[in-house]
Formats: C-alpha cells, structure tokens, sequence
C-alpha cells in the first residue's frame, strides 16, 4: 500500500501513523524527519537543504521532492509506504505523482483526518509537556500520577507558547486554508479516505483499516 496521511495540528496522526505502518508492514516516512537526517548525514541532497535552512528560508519543494526520492528508493518502500507531511500544497503533489509514474509507484490511497475545531482545539490547549525531557501530557486525558510533575524526572509540565487557544486556532484556519486545493485534488483523483477522528482512537484505527483493506482487496 502507497498512502498519505493528511489532518491537522491534533487530529492524531501520530497515533494513527503508528498503527497503519504497524498493520500494513509499511515504513513510516516523515518529510521532517528525512530532511533532518539528510543535513545531519551531510548528504548533497542534504547540504542543498541545509543552505536555505541556515538563512532560515523554506527548502524549494525539488529539494524536498528529491529527499523523498531517495527515501522511496529505499529497499524497505518496495511493497509501500505511508507519507506523512507531504505533500502540503497541490504543486508538491503534482510533483509527487510525477516522481512516483516515473518509478511505476502511484498512490494508493490518501487519508485525511478530520476532526471538530472545537474538539482539537480542547487536545492542543490541554496539552502540557515536562520542560526537562519533553515528554506529553493531557490535562485531561493523559495525567501525570501527580499535578504537574513529569513522571519520568519530576521535571515541571509547562504549555507551549503555541498550545494557547488563539494560536491553536489561528494554526487551524492557515491549515484549513492552505490545504482545501490539496484534498479537492485527491478527491479529483478519487484516492481519498475521509475519517472522523473526533471519536476514540480504536475505532478510528479499525475505521482505517478496514477500508484500507478493503481498498486493497478491490485491487
């Protein structure tokens, strides 16, 4: 299965990444996390990168595309793969396709998480994390064994600057925005799933799975 995983800030697509990897036997690509270990590893892909990030300007989506590249030509992504963070706009998607018909890989399937902005915004600003070790919290659904103390070193459990309800909110409406060509794309391409993920994370998971599944079944 080749998938794209798309949802906003706190629709959990962590979680949900974790279990379609984990039920498909696919690797788990994260756009951040290839960039990132591109410029640590001094690739050239990754030194082209690491140019514009130290002016603290955007990597040009090519650059972004050909990191992405050499990742899918990993030995691991030959029966599939999930994307997560990529694409964000409709050229890098464009981009994408091209990349993927050139290596005989289109995509399978895109799954957009959706959720209540209300709800979301209650996961984000309940938020809080150990200021020592990073660790995650949830005011009210994930507590530490005492009130704001980290369970793992005692550190103190602050809330990120960007966990506050306006910039929660403001971070929906850009997301909201800049992503509305992208899922009329793949809806064009009839490739997209759309899941409620307002409910409880197992049901979403079988949700997932099973019309993945049944997606794959049909092909």
């Amino acid at each position: 299965m080749r998938l794209i995983l798309l949802g906003p800030p706190g629709v959990g697509k962590g979680t949900q990444a974790e279990r379609i990897v984990n039920a498909f036997s696919v690797p788990h690509i994260s756009t951040g996390d290839i960039l990132r270990e591109a410029v640590k590893n001094e690739t050239p892909t990754g030194l082209k990168a690491k140019a514009y990030m130290d002016k603290g300007e955007l990597v040009p989506d090519m650059i972004v595309i050909d990191l992405v590249k050499e990742r899918l030509d990993d030995g691991d992504c030959t029966d599939g793969f999930l994307l997560d963070g990529f694409p964000r706009t409709v050229a890098q998607a464009e981009a994408l396709d091209s990349v993927l018909s050139e290596m005989n890989s289109p995509i399978d399937s895109v799954i957009q998480l959706y959720a209540d902005e209300d709800e979301i915004v209650k996961r984000l600003t309940g938020r809080r994390v150990c200021s020592i070790c990073g660790k995650a919290y949830h005011v009210m659904f994930l507590k530490p064994k005492i009130e704001n103390i980290c369970d793992d070193d005692k550190g103190a459990l602050i809330q990120r600057k960007d966990d506050n309800e306006e910039t929660v909110r403001n971070r929906l409406n850009v997301y909201e925005t800049k992503t509305k060509e992208l899922i009329d794309y793949y809806t064009d391409k009839d490739v997209l799933i759309s899941v409620d993920a307002g409910g409880a994370i197992d049901s979403i998971s079988s949700e997932i799975i099973n019309k993945l599944k049944s997606l794959d079944a049909v092909q």
